[in-house]
């Protein structure tokens, strides 16, 4: 059968160049060449992205090749498929006449099939006496054919791009899972630094990403997780080489330095604890307290009587002694800045600020939480102001925190000293002179 006539569409449709060169294309097939018509099917709709053409009219397409008799496309078996509308209709399932017909132009506009229109623009087939087919007049698969070696480059690029977006995916995902994990480490073990920014930055780009994002908005994402990873990955290594220099196994378990509360650089750097020296100190605030006029302590109500407790650490009942509001914002003025209103008229003022520093400070809930219950809510804000006050010279607030609550449940600890040191720190030099 003769297919390389040059043929123009019947009624209204106009004869467009494309049309031209698409037919011109499909007289170029060689005469031994031929595809597996199923197989070319679906390199078709692999590369259907990149041809322009929609689902609904490859389901066309599938109708017109299932009319097609044999599996193997080929010149020499002819090229011609010839059903009705409403053959093809049935063929896809009950689509519409209407839009089959709009699903058949664009195949012809995309360059996949090509119009073989009759006389009178009925699809039909005329054949010989033997049976054969003589001439037939409906819809040429020759573009198909012509065009199989470039269907299946597209196919191959579109699958490749594929497969590099889901490795791009894969890799996404174990970078965010990196990231929300080496954070959520760094908050828990209460290393210092911005944290809550790092995990905003690393939300911002994460929801930033379109639902159907591109392979190169991927990319970039990618590219900046992996630079925000490697930059957490950097602070933590430096926390660890730090916490084996020190040699110190405390450091090493709890990756927290300086957390040592005996330590001389932080708040209590001449505290000895010895019986006599509390007692006199305490004696000392006591006075001071009286001179004010600020009244006597109030009592806490813990009723623990761990062994060991000294004299002057603790009130009659066993609990930390309370000293006065007036007193510890003396030995703490840094701590009003962050009172209601900038003021602290009462303890729930002041509790209040400590929730606020505590935050500030990167001690967590569970640490403040844990103090409260040991020293009673009064003397766990007071030692939170008294952080605050000597902040610089403390690494790690949160470590701090913890040390003194332990030693507080064994009795070893006092809030004298601390505020006596204080108070000496804060005193005017006339009166450190005196």
């Amino acid at each position: 059968m003769e297919i390389g006539n040059i043929t123009t569409p019947f009624g209204r449709r106009s004869m467009t160049l494309g049309m031209l060169a698409n037919q011109v294309m499909a007289g170029e097939i060689k005469p031994d060449q031929s595809v597996d018509k199923w197989k070319l099917f679906r390199a078709l709709c692999e590369a259907k992205p990149l041809l322009g053409i929609s689902d609904r009219a490859l389901a066309v397409l599938n109708a017109l090749l299932s009319f097609y008799p044999k599996n193997e496309l080929a010149e020499q078996s002819g090229l011609i498929v010839f059903p009705s509308n409403i053959q093809l209709s049935l063929r896809t399932h009950g689509m519409a006449e209407q839009t089959v017909r709009r699903h058949l132009a664009a195949l012809v506009e995309a360059g996949l099939l090509l119009r073989k229109d009759s006389p009178n623009g009925k699809r039909y087939v005329r054949r010989d006496r033997a049976g054969e087919v003589d001439e037939a007049f409906g819809f040429s698969l020759a573009p198909l054919l012509a065009r199989a070696e470039e269907i299946e480059r597209l196919a191959a690029e579109v699958t490749a791009e594929r497969l590099h977006a889901q490795r791009l995916r894969e890799r996404i995902t174990l970078c965010r899972r990196d990231v929300a994990k080496l954070i959520e480490t760094a908050v828990d073990e209460e290393i210092p630094g911005d944290w809550q920014g790092l995990y905003g930055e690393f939300r911002d780009l994460v929801e930033g990403l379109p639902r159907s994002p591109t392979t190169g908005q991927l990319e970039q994402l990618l590219d900046e997780l992996t630079a925000l990873r490697a930059d957490i990955l950097n602070r933590l290594e430096i926390r660890v080489k730090s916490t084996k220099q020190s040699g110190n196994a405390h450091h090493i378990e709890r990756h927290i330095q300086n957390s040592n509360p005996d330590s001389n650089s932080e708040l209590e750097p001449r505290f000895e604890p010895k019986q006599g020296a509390m007692a006199e100190q305490d004696n000392r605030l006591t006075a001071v307290a009286r001179e004010q006029g600020r009244g006597e302590a109030a009592v806490s109500n813990r009723q623990d009587e761990a062994p060991g407790r000294q004299p002057g650490n603790h009130d009659e009942r066993g609990g930390l002694k309370t000293f006065p509001l007036g007193l510890v914002l003396q030995a703490c003025p840094e701590i009003l800045a962050y009172g209601p209103g900038g003021a602290i008229r009462n303890w729930r003022d002041l509790m209040a600020a400590a929730v606020t520093v505590r935050s500030m400070l990167g001690v967590s809930p569970s640490a403040y939480q844990e103090a409260a219950d040991v020293m009673g809510p009064e003397n766990a804000a007071t030692v939170m102001a008294c952080i605050l006050e000597r902040g610089g010279h403390i690494n790690s607030a949160g470590g701090y925190l913890r040390g003194l609550t332990r030693r507080s449940e064994k009795g070893e600890f006092a809030i004298g000293p601390m505020l006596m040191a204080l108070l000496r720190a804060n005193a005017p030099a006339g009166r450190k002179a005196g």
